[in-house]
C-alpha cells in the first residue's frame, strides 16, 4: 500500500483558535480537501459572489483542492474570509449601458439587419427567417 500524497496534519490555521487538521500546505497555505472547509467562515470566489460579497484586496488563507472529472486534473481553489469581504459594488450606468450594446449585436442578424429577438447563433449570425432562405437558395434541385 503506497504512501497517501496529501496526509493529515494538525496544523496552526488563521480562521481558527485551535489547531485544526488540514491536508498540509500549497504554496505555503493550508490545504483543505473538499468538505471539509468550514462553509460560514471559509469561501472561494464564486461562493462570495454566491453571496453579494467580493474578497476586497484579501489574500487567500488557504487552498481548498479537489479533483475535476470532466478535466480529469486536480484543481486548487483559493478560500477567503467571509468576515473580511466586502459586498459586491454595482454595475455603473455606462456598465450597464456597454452590457446592453454588447447583448444587443448578439441578437443583430448580419443579413437583414433586425433585431431577432433572441442570440442568433453564432455559425451562422443569421437569424431563422433569413437562415431559412439562404437554405432554400443555396439547395440544389436536382437533389430533391
Amino acid at each position: 500500500m503506497g504512501t497517501r500524497r496529501y496526509p493529515w496534519v494538525l496544523a496552526t490555521v488563521p480562521w481558527s483558535q485551535s489547531q485544526e487538521y488540514t491536508r498540509g500546505t500549497h504554496q505555503g497555505l493550508p490545504l483543505l480537501s473538499w468538505g471539509i472547509a468550514p462553509r460560514g467562515v471559509l469561501a472561494t470566489r464564486r461562493q462570495l459572489r454566491g453571496m453579494g460579497k467580493r474578497p476586497a484586496g484579501q489574500e487567500p488563507v488557504a487552498y481548498l483542492y479537489f479533483r475535476c472529472r470532466r478535466a480529469c486534473k486536480q484543481v486548487f481553489a483559493e478560500l477567503f474570509l467571509v468576515s473580511r469581504a466586502a459586498p459586491h459594488r454595482p454595475a455603473t450606468p455606462a456598465q450597464h449601458t456597454a452590457i446592453a450594446k454588447a447583448n444587443l449585436a448578439r441578437r443583430l442578424c448580419r443579413t437583414c439587419g433586425r433585431d431577432a429577438g433572441y442570440v442568433v447563433p453564432l455559425e451562422t449570425r443569421q437569424c431563422t427567417p433569413c437562415w431559412l432562405a439562404t437554405a432554400e437558395s443555396t439547395r440544389d434541385p436536382a437533389v430533391a
